[in-house]
């Protein structure tokens, strides 16, 4: 098994069906592989802020030294590049996705540090499936929810050998705040906190799995919440189940979130605001042809809730039937084509959040290395 599939669990190159990595140096016990792909893709939507190219390259490596018999040091890096932008506009959206560091030992336990999935991310990967659309409850530098900065992460395989495909993972967050510098942060930063994730492999394709996390929000998250309290806390759970076997694959997960998920544009002038409870669901049902077909469809939906508000009393912020298809040539080389058909009607929550309500049509090819 490859270094960064064991430490990651998951990464955005599952949608490949099928990863390789290319080995560019393996001597005395250290080795280093390289890993990417290119996606050329285009969407087109009715809203113009959805509208256009989309194309990226994403890369980057693995590498692992042999300490001793049983120790093993580990890194993965992994860097993404837009190619919609003019050559002097590309530093714009070149940035680095994952950057983290640690020791495995044995077969049992790792432990690393950096930028890396947080744990919530361990239950929402399994419906992170569909050909491009998908797992949109899951929030980049958001707590613990997706990529997150500064994490501390335990992961345990098996339950120390004890129990075959049970896992466990405990997560720290250190605190990252917002750069006053960057206007826009706001919605980005995080006070310390903590995680865990545990998931079953019951055999016979069937997993199941949980993870919760509890974080200290910031000073200024406090301010803009009106939440003076430091007893408030910016909490989330997940409960998932999976079933990948026979061609078929389902997955489904539920989650909720107090004082966490955003809604709105932070860097704009929109309503924006960290909803005090939100409510997700996210459903994806997928079959594999024999002949590399691969039909998917989906639902998601995101639904918030607040108490002091009555116009933010209960909202849909996210609500999208996914219908679409991947077509895997060999390993290496796929296309898609990915619908979203968004169920959100325009009212005036959704103009003043500047929530789109468009539908939105994604074709692409994909070459994985």
């Amino acid at each position: 098994m490859k270094l960064q599939y064991l430490s990651v669990l998951v990464s955005a190159m599952i949608i490949a069906g099928h990863t390789g990595a290319a080995e560019v140096y393996n001597k005395n016990g250290n080795k280093v592989d390289l890993f990417g792909k290119l996606n050329g893709m285009r969407y087109t939507s009715s809203d113009d802020t959805k509208n256009g190219d989309r194309s990226f390259i994403r890369y980057g490596f693995s590498g692992e030294a042999q300490l001793s018999k049983n120790i093993t040091g580990f890194g993965t890096w992994e860097q993404e590049v837009g190619l919609s932008h003019a050559e002097s506009e590309i530093g714009k959206n070149n940035f680095a996705r994952l950057g983290f560091a640690g020791i495995k030992f044995a077969d049992a336990s790792s432990i690393d540090y950096g930028r890396n999935y947080g744990v919530l991310h361990d239950i929402a990967a399994w419906t992170e499936m569909m050909p491009e659309f998908g797992s949109d409850t899951t929030v980049t530098d958001n707590f613990m929810t997706g990529r997150a900065n500064g994490v501390f992460t335990y992961r345990n395989a098996n339950f120390f050998g004890m129990i075959d495909g049970l896992n466990l993972a405990l997560q720290y967050q250190g605190k990252n705040e917002k750069n006053d510098k960057d206007e826009h942060s706001l919605n980005k930063a995080n006070g310390d906190g903590y995680g865990l994730s545990i998931t079953y492999d019951w055999g016979n394709g069937i997993s199941t799995g949980a993870a919760y996390t509890s974080s200290n929000l910031t000073l200024a998250q406090r301010i803009f919440n009106r939440t003076p309290s430091k007893d408030v806390r910016a909490e989330a759970y997940s409960l998932g189940l999976k079933y990948d076997a026979n061609n078929l694959y389902l997955a489904a997960l539920y989650g909720e979130t107090c004082n966490m998920t955003p809604y709105g544009d932070f860097s704009g002038k929109s309503k924006h605001a960290f909803a005090e409870k939100a409510q997700n669901l996210e459903l994806v049902a997928q079959y594999a042809l024999d002949f590399g077909l691969r039909p998917s469809i989906g639902y998601l939906q995101s639904q918030i809730n607040s108490n002091g508000d009555d116009e933010r009393k209960s909202q849909i912020v996210k609500k999208y039937l996914e219908v679409g298809s991947s077509y895997n040539f060999n390993k290496n080389m796929l296309t898609f084509i990915d619908y979203r058909i968004n169920l959100l009607s325009k009212n005036d929550f959704t103009r003043d959040a500047k929530i789109s309500t468009g539908n939105i049509l994604a074709m692409g090819m994909t070459y994985v290395f």
